[in-house]
């Protein structure tokens, strides 16, 4: 008896929908409601993420640093290349100032003696963190492909040694590739917002980020976060998703969120270097790292002075 009422129902619904079509603009505004729905999900889920952040963020703040006695550690790998270690990899220093060692990925191609601050290739990695995961540094450090930052910390340790250059290599959809390079590269500490400081630009991708050192600003640009913006618009720096130093919004950012493909997004927000590529590409794979500007040339040195030296080599 229950099928039977079923059969019927169904089709006095059939014989309704035949006898009188949905118009097209109910249609419309049926799918319009369920893509605001969508929306909604959307939101939602991105809201829970950035909430999971907020938690490990809160939780890296009780981590507690492994203070150091002193050590005779390279302090960047612009040391470790100048021994004569030429092998690209994994090494652990130690920065003037920095509290504990330090593992990094030195690449020594492009003259060598390059340390490793960023790294962006599959979009695994999230780069839509809280202030303090960019001050502690995140991602996947030991894989050679794995995405990461390193830490605005270490950074400024880094770059507060000396006269540091930084490099950025870009690689796009179609196989090309371009850099950017910039001279007198610092970041402050913690205190200073570790804002950016750059010197002339030089290379074949063009200056994105010429706002930073053209004197148009009134100051170096400070860093920014979702969850902390000196340095940047808050609508600005939550519609990029990530960390970074906002000259100009998004002119030059390289923390974007990752799109697989030259572009899919409705807005500007991907991986962007605005001067190569514009606005609306976003980059396939970008590392961007530190050398010291006076680096010296490898030396053939034994093993054991390595040793005394304190040289840790990882690998790959």
């Amino acid at each position: 008896m229950a099928m039977l009422v079923k059969l019927v129902f169904l089709l006095c619904h059939l014989a309704v929908s035949l006898a009188a079509p949905v118009p097209c603009e109910h249609r419309v505004a049926s799918l319009e409601e369920e893509i605001k729905v969508l929306r909604n999900v959307i939101d939602n889920q991105h809201g829970y993420i950035l909430e999971l952040h907020s938690h490990q963020a809160q939780q890296l703040e009780h981590i507690p640093n492994s203070h150091l006695g002193p050590q005779n550690l390279y302090r960047d790998c612009s040391e470790v290349f100048a021994d004569g270690n030429v092998a690209s990899g994994l090494y652990v220093i130690r920065p003037d100032g920095s509290p504990t060692v330090l593992s990094v990925y030195c690449d020594m191609n492009d003259g060598g003696g390059w340390t490793l601050f960023q790294r962006r290739k599959d979009g695994k990695e999230s780069f839509d963190r809280a202030w303090v995961e960019y001050k502690h540094g995140f991602g996947d450090l030991h894989s050679p492909s794995g995405e990461f930052w390193l830490g605005n910390d270490a950074l400024h340790h880094l770059s507060s040694q000396g006269t540091y250059d930084m490099r950025i290599n870009m690689e796009d959809f179609e196989g090309k590739t371009r850099f950017a390079e910039y001279k007198n590269f610092r970041v402050d500490s913690e205190k200073d917002q570790y804002q950016l400081h750059l010197g002339d630009y030089s290379g074949d991708a063009g200056d994105a980020l010429a706002d930073v050192h053209s004197g148009q600003h009134p100051a170096a640009v400070k860093f920014s976060t979702y969850d902390k913006q000196p340095g940047g618009d808050a609508k600005c720096v939550r519609h990029s998703k990530s960390g970074w130093w906002f000259s100009r919004c998004d002119s030059g950012n390289l923390n974007g969120h990752y799109y697989r493909g030259p572009y899919q997004a409705m807005t500007d927000d991907g991986v962007v270097w605005y001067t190569w590529h514009g606005w609306w590409y976003s980059i396939k794979s970008v590392v961007m790292m530190v050398r010291a500007a006076d680096l010296e040339h490898p030396q053939a040195i034994s093993q054991p002075i390595k040793a005394a030296r304190g040289i840790t080599y990882l690998g790959h």
